[in-house]
């Protein structure tokens, strides 16, 4: 593991037009402008100068890098959703249950590295990566609620540039998760983020992790008042169809300690809703955010840049994230005509382990995990786009 950033690689995508009353603020982050945004609100409002009360006054903490090698493993676009039990892999299970309490009461990630992607075909990768996670956690997540336009529960997408394929044409893509840019720090949705490297790009693509708890204590420490910016109420975009175009939520939460477990700083956040992205620009139907809110995200950004680790994913890695208390960013990359970057991404959920929902973020829970069976899990093996990522809302 490093703790050095990588970006060589520049950002490709124009930036989205804001909606009317929107600070000066880009999904790209600018130091610059965000150094000058605090200096403005510093000189001229009278900011909380203490946590709010009942959250933790900031202590010493940071993430340690961990990972684990396994040996070589001795299969449309649906295909039977493996379980822990069709893949036993006795000689793992217990390893893969440990590892599982190591992400929710531990450091919170960890890579399974050696897999020989080559040896296999698409099909018997993603069931191996399907297999060896269901013994990591037994749930998997909905990420999208169709396919080939019918009603889905689609439980596997792929990160790949896409923006020459003949299914972005027209720019619709609205995520950089479909693109060679950076994809800035953000959190993904559910408890668990996990990717599996099909291939690395030809350059850049870094993956890099920051610490929810220690990026909480220096903005405690240094900024209190935007720990009040977040985690009170903000107007966060739905891409997708829905009765209202957005929800109100914090990003932050605090769990006190119980008997059972410590107490926990959580993060759900990702900067495209609020300032939108590519074919997606935050809607003009949806109030701005402010400029105390604008200077949380960047700063969210920049001390999650500070503190990262870098992952250094390799060919055939599987990465597994604590979604709520760490979040995650990837540099901008290159392909070459051999060298193509393709993950494959699942959300997780192990009941045995998991941390107790913050009650505002159950509804979207429920939408990832309630309801879905074993036969009606999709397990796309191409690329494509989903729906939270283009215009098709």
């Amino acid at each position: 593991m490093s703790t050095t950033t990588t970006t060589t690689v520049t950002d490709t995508t124009p930036a989205a037009p804001a909606p009317p009353g929107q600070p000066d603020i880009a999904y790209a982050p600018d130091h610059q402008k965000w150094q000058a945004r605090a200096a403005r609100r510093l000189a001229s409002e009278t900011l909380p100068t203490a946590v709010p009360r009942g959250l933790p006054q900031p202590a010493l903490g940071r993430p340690r890098a961990f990972s684990t090698n396994k040996s070589r493993f001795s299969p449309g676009f649906v295909i039977g959703p493996p379980r822990a039990r069709d893949l036993p892999l006795p000689a793992l299970h217990a390893e893969l249950r440990r590892l599982s309490r190591e992400l929710h009461t531990g450091h919170g990630f960890f890579v399974l590295r050696g897999l020989r992607v080559d040896d296999y075909s698409r099909e018997e990768n993603a069931i191996i990566y399907a297999g060896v996670s269901s013994h990591i956690a037994a749930q998997r997540g909905r990420q999208d609620h169709k396919f080939v336009g019918q009603p889905a529960d689609v439980v596997l997408t792929h990160i790949k540039d896409l923006r020459g394929d003949k299914i972005a044409a027209g720019g619709a893509i609205g995520s950089p998760a479909y693109t060679t840019d950076r994809q800035v720090f953000h959190t993904d949705s559910g408890d668990i983020v996990s990717l599996f490297a099909l291939e690395t790009a030809a350059s850049g693509g870094a993956s890099k992790l920051a610490s929810t708890w220690r990026v909480y204590n220096e903005i405690a420490r240094t900024r209190p008042d935007l720990i009040h910016v977040l985690c009170k109420n903000w107007d966060y975009e739905v891409f997708e169809k829905a009765d209202k175009q957005w929800t109100e939520r914090p990003l932050m939460f605090y769990s006190e300690a119980t008997d059972s477990r410590p107490e926990r700083i959580a993060l759900q956040y990702a900067r495209r809703y609020f300032v939108g992205f590519g074919a997606l620009p935050r809607s003009p139907d949806i109030p701005p955010i402010s400029e105390a809110q604008a200077e949380a995200l960047d700063t969210l950004h920049f001390l999650g840049d500070k503190f990262c680790v870098n992952t250094d994913f390799q060919k055939g890695d599987m990465q597994y994230v604590n979604n709520l208390a760490v979040f995650h960013a990837r540099d901008a990359f290159t392909d070459s005509p051999e060298k193509k970057r393709h993950l494959l991404r699942l959300w997780l959920r192990d009941p045995e382990n998991a941390w107790e929902t913050p009650e505002v973020l159950r509804p979207r829970w429920a939408q990832l995990y309630d309801g879905i069976t074993p036969e009606s899990q999709i397990f796309p093996l191409e690329p494509y786009i989903r729906s939270a990522g283009n215009k098709g809302r």
